[in-house]
């Protein structure tokens, strides 16, 4: 262990690190053993599954700060090769919740979902800490190495078991209100906060093992943390009340079917993992179908929930808009951060905890700004906080190109533009992504909830396989990024941005009209899942008719 007196800022960064980190699980503790079925207001099932959710991404966001940097640094593929690869990894994440939610919806339930995903990505992480030969400095020799197809494998493993639980869980969040609840904007983004504390601290102990110690200590650490999050998931289960179960009792033969599909779509994805521009058009084929099936079932529907499914459409299509440039921060910014930002010592990964850190400080912060502004009739509409989302992404990389000032590689850039360029991105997701998981589960009719969710993060595919492309785009005609073309990038995406926005803001009365929130009612318990309020029911405990195992 490193003598005390010689830490420099990373050291000192990860520390306080684990020491948060024990002071999390110990308020996590303090819940656990509280008998009410509340806590500050919200179920206490809202909080096992912040904390299931925050080992989650712990181990997610914390492989994910270092995959870019171990593309370029141990396998050896240039920066546009890199980023292409990480962008398609990001965008199969987000794909594949389709396959999760509709599996969950029609059959499995979203509690068995969660821990099956839970399961298939403890397997990758761990599989990501296995390490192949050392020092080699030829990029094709290193990517002859047999050890290349374990982490195509672990890749394939976390996108599976990611497209299982993230549409699920966030699905189970809204199951515990009712649909008219003032609360639920507000415990989305308490959530939220969860998913950004276990990125956080993710980011920066696993990035500091990973980039300090190992690239398989970095790995190994998380998947421990995936292992972690299941073990929450599964003690916690009674403070579910019900919610998350199958819609109708599943033959055990059944249920191992679904399980049989979730492996065999892995041998899938470890091909497609491999060839990135194929993914372009798979996106774009299934996202023309996912439309056509949308409207499909829209057009069914009587008028009002005909045009909220029309809402969702509008604020689904702009996920690719600011997830596309957003996701920058795992890749092209992550690069330049580490060849062109004066970082002071500290570990060019841990940069990417500012976002979560952030996160975490603003989004109370958030969560009582729109609880107060509703108080009030004043509460922007959810159209219009996507725009003021658009408007600060895009703003976010006009100030990071104003503070580089120059092209010139040999001048660094300030690290205080790498915080301003994070704090804007992050108040624009937090007028983002929250607001838009409460909007998708409010506004879906019953039956297409987890699929809605899936469309969702699917169109955050298609921005995260933007972001891979931009991110190549910085790598020039040769692969290696340069610091003035990728400014120049930065600067016409950022003004692209804000002139959509703008659109956005214009149009925002009309989608509002769509949402029909003055008609909008709690759902009937005989299409969903039921809750305390029908006590004396068969289903007064939360099991859906169809499975109350008393009847």
């Amino acid at each position: 262990m490193k003598d005390i007196a010689v830490w420099n800022e990373g050291d000192w960064i990860a520390a306080i690190a684990a020491v948060g980190l024990f002071a999390i699980l110990a308020i996590g503790g303090i819940i656990a053993t509280r008998k009410s079925k509340e806590f500050v207001g919200h179920p206490r099932g809202l909080f096992v599954l912040f904390y299931a959710e925050m080992w989650e991404r712990f181990s997610y966001y914390g492989m994910r700060a270092l995959l870019i940097l171990y593309l370029t640094k141990f396998w050896l593929f240039n920066d546009g090769k890199a980023n292409l690869i990480y962008g398609a990894y990001t965008s199969l994440v987000y794909i594949t919740p389709v396959l999760g939610g509709y599996l969950a919806d029609r059959w499995l339930g979203q509690r068995k979902a969660v821990l099956f995903g839970g399961v298939v990505l403890a397997l990758g992480h761990l599989f990501m800490a296995y390490e192949g030969m050392q020092g080699v400095t030829d990029p094709a020799t290193k990517q002859a190495d047999f050890a290349i197809n374990v982490f195509w494998l672990a890749l394939s493993l976390i996108i599976v078991g990611s497209g299982f639980l993230k549409a699920n869980i966030s699905v189970i969040v809204g199951q515990l209100y009712r649909m008219t609840d003032t609360r639920r904007d507000a415990a989305y983004t308490i959530f939220y906060m969860g998913v950004n504390v276990g990125a956080a601290f993710g980011t920066i102990l696993v990035g500091y093992l990973g980039e300090t110690i190992g690239w398989s200590y970095g790995f190994g650490l998380a998947g421990i943390g995936m292992v972690l999050g299941l073990i929450i998931f599964v003690a916690g289960k009674p403070a579910l009340r019900g919610n998350g179960e199958p819609p109708a009792a599943l033959a055990r033969g059944n249920e191992l079917k679904l399980y049989a599909i979730g492996l065999a779509a892995v041998a899938v994805i470890w091909m497609l993992i491999q060839y990135q521009n194929v993914i372009g058009g798979i996106l774009a084929f299934f996202g023309l179908a996912m439309l056509a099936y949308t409207l499909y079932e829209a057009f069914k529907l009587p008028k009002e929930p005909r045009q909220r499914m029309f809402a969702i459409l509008f604020l689904i299509a702009l996920n690719p808009v600011f997830w596309g440039l957003f996701e920058q921060a795992g890749g092209s910014l992550s690069l330049y951060t580490d060849k062109f930002v004066d970082r002071g010592g500290v570990p060019t990964s841990l940069f990417q905890s500012i976002n979560a850190i952030y996160i975490v400080l603003l989004g109370p912060v958030f969560a009582a700004l729109w609880q107060w502004l509703g108080n009030k009739g004043i509460e922007p509409s959810t159209p219009a906080k996507f725009a003021l989302a658009l408007f600060q992404v895009g703003l976010g990389f006009l100030v990071f190109v104003w503070g580089a000032g120059t092209g010139d590689p040999a001048i660094m850039t300030g690290v205080v533009f790498v915080f301003l360029i994070y704090l804007l991105h992050t108040t624009g997701e937090l007028c983002l992504s929250p607001v838009g998981l409460s909007a998708m589960t409010r506004l879906s009719p019953v039956h297409l909830g987890s699929f809605i969710m899936g469309a969702w993060f699917y169109m955050t595919a298609v921005g995260n396989f933007v972001a891979g492309k931009i991110g190549e785009a910085t790598g020039g005609e040769n692969g290696n990024m340069s610091k003035e073309l990728t400014l120049h990038i930065y600067s016409r995406i950022g003004w692209v941005t804000i002139l959509i926005s703008v659109v956005v803001l214009a149009l925002s009365p009309f989608v509002k009209r769509w949402m029909h929130l003055d008609t909008l009612k709690d759902r009937n318990v005989s299409d969903d899942l039921a809750g305390e309020e029908e006590v004396g029911e068969p289903q007064a405990p939360g099991f859906h008719p169809a499975t109350d195992p008393r009847s």
